[in-house]
């Protein structure tokens, strides 16, 4: 199963002291008794939980992109379901491994918001930066341009939980020992007594270690 299946078959700070920007008006935030069980599942690393995120939120997430994408060429060049993906792979990630805390599904939703809009921009001006000419690209017989999917290689073949593995494995044995105890709930300053240093050094470590996993899985572009 593939990380495309695993997070969409279907489809940092702790507590979030900042609010991301809203999710557009009008659109119905999704919430049920059991959204605090949701997110525990994920903490706890369950692949079906992933599943879930992509069925609550998916559709959420997908008007956000299409609202920014207003650029017609580049609607032909960002495929809007691989960044969705993206988006949910990270937050599962990022949660499984101690980053993200939230505590209600409008936070949620906000993160979410907030995830695919650097995502979007980010892989926008990648596309500027390289210098490629978006309408002529778009309007050209040759192969249009792609950006590279963010469920590919060498994420591609892993399921919600191999993606979760493949990250661990690559931190170092001090960046996973950090990740472990945030994922088993232990307060950042509790961490920071243990191992000296600040909460807030601590909580920037974690989030450059994550950051830099997950860009050479493919799955980067600044989630904040």
């Amino acid at each position: 199963m593939s990380a495309r299946a695993g997070l969409g078959a279907a489809c940092g700070r702790a507590r979030l002291t900042v609010s991301p920007p809203h999710a557009p008006r009008g659109d119905p935030v999704p919430d049920s008794p059991d959204f605090a069980d949701l997110i525990r599942r994920v903490r706890d690393r369950d692949p079906d939980a992933a599943r879930e995120l992509v069925n609550r939120y998916e559709s959420t997430i997908r008007r956000v992109i299409r609202i920014r994408l207003r650029d017609a060429n580049l609607r032909r060049l960002l495929d809007s379901t691989d960044i969705c993906q993206s988006v949910m792979a990270s937050f599962f990630v990022r949660t499984a491994l101690g980053q993200y805390e939230v505590e209600t599904p409008e936070a949620l939703v906000n993160l979410l918001t907030a995830i695919a809009r650097n995502k979007l921009a980010n892989q926008a001006n990648r596309l500027r930066s390289q210098r490629r000419d978006v309408r002529r690209d778009a309007a050209g017989e040759d192969a249009t341009p792609h950006v590279p999917d963010a469920a590919s290689d060498p994420s591609e073949q892993a399921s919600a939980r191999e993606l979760l593995d493949k990250v661990r494995d690559r931190l170092s044995p001090d960046e996973r020992y950090l990740a472990e105890q945030r994922a088993v709930g232990r307060p950042w300053q509790e961490l920071a007594d243990e191992l000296g240093g600040t909460d807030v050094a601590l909580r920037k470590k974690l989030t450059r270690a994550l950051d830099r996993v997950m860009a050479e899985l493919g799955l980067g572009d600044d989630d904040g």
